[in-house]
């Protein structure tokens, strides 16, 4: 490893942007199938990882739905949540807000009870191993009705106060956030965090309704707002953190090259940009693997990989106490790595 390398692997740092689904590594796809006696339509790991290659955000998702057929039970939703939670550790993550998309389970059948103690079994189970806190995210699958996202809120009325905020996901082109401005407020009403996929192939349209119409706390995505010089302005005004995806942009084509991605530029326009690894799984990589892959393509140092770090603390839903002693520490940290 270099020396940048290993600073990135020990920067304190939080992951804001990751869908527990997409950190299924195909050797855990094929060792929960074979555990819950699931068909699944590839033969060996290889034949997994050869299937990764997409052209669009729905070549995705068509594997990462067929993928999620293994999950069934509480205890492979544990499972899954802690493979993950190990790889952030490594990785230097302190904190990770987790999306689940509950609909995608419930849809096949599965309690949305099984879905969401196992995941929270396993944030509990993170805390004592690791020292990492964590908090959920559901997310409403965009591509299915309004109604059906009223039925999802409804279902986690027992777990509201073990969940953190509400997002937006699945296919963006053709589902605006305006579709979903009823639910939202809904969730806003119940005290929930608000956040939402907006700008990663939608137009930077997507982002003013996101911004008015659901009334985000947060942008997952947000690289076409560079398109609109007023919409920058705005973002940059209104502090708004947006959770920006290297290895997935490159991957789902948002950017045909990791040496054209966008996120120092997002850093110099003043705009608070972390960084995620989404579905890690399918994209290539954890979120240490997303900070060395830019930090390469973009010539980015130690003190913009450390603003990074720190956008992921104060775009966080912690509270103040909690993110002034992350802060505290990466701090510390850095005054360590400035000898």
């Amino acid at each position: 490893m270099t020396d940048l390398d290993t600073f990135i692997a020990g920067l304190p740092k939080a992951e804001l942007h990751l869908h527990i689904e997409g950190s299924l590594e195909p050797e855990q796809m094929f060792a929960l199938a074979t555990r819950n006696g699931v068909s699944i339509p590839f033969a060996t790991v290889e034949e997994v990882r050869a299937a990764y290659e997409f052209s669009n955000l729905q070549d995705f998702l068509d594997i990462y739905y067929a993928g999620a057929n293994v999950l069934l039970n509480r205890q492979d939703f544990h499972d899954l949540a802690m493979a993950y939670f190990a790889r952030a550790a490594a990785d230097g993550v302190v904190h990770a807000e987790l999306m689940f998309d509950p609909q995608t389970h419930t849809d096949r059948g599965v309690p949305f009870a099984e879905v969401i103690e196992g995941l929270l079994s396993a944030m509990a189970a993170a805390e004592a191993a690791f020292g990492m806190s964590s908090s959920l995210i559901l997310s409403f699958l965009r591509h299915l009705s309004e109604e059906a996202a009223f039925a999802t809120l409804a279902q986690a009325e027992p777990w509201l106060d073990r969940i953190g905020a509400v997002g937006l996901d699945s296919s963006e082109v053709g589902h605006p956030p305006e579709k979903f401005a009823r639910v939202f407020a809904a969730a806003r009403a119940k005290g929930l965090r608000i956040t939402a996929h907006a700008g990663e192939e939608g137009p930077p349209e997507y982002v003013h309704q996101a911004l008015d119409l659901l009334g985000v706390h947060r942008i997952d995505h947000g690289n076409r707002a560079l398109e609109d010089p007023a919409l920058i302005e705005r973002l940059v005004r209104e502090e708004m953190t947006l959770t920006v995806c290297p290895l997935s942009n490159h991957k789902l084509c948002v950017v045909d090259d990791l040496a054209d991605h966008p996120i120092d530029a997002m850093l110099a326009h003043g705009l608070k940009a972390t960084i995620n690894s989404d579905d890690p799984a399918y994209f290539g990589g954890y979120v240490a693997d997303n900070y060395r892959a830019v930090a390469a393509a973009r010539g980015l140092g130690k003190e913009a990989l450390a603003t990074l770090a720190r956008n992921s603390f104060t775009g966080s839903f912690l509270p103040e106490s909690a993110v002034a002693a992350h802060l505290g520490a990466l701090d510390a940290y850095m005054a360590d790595h400035r000898r």
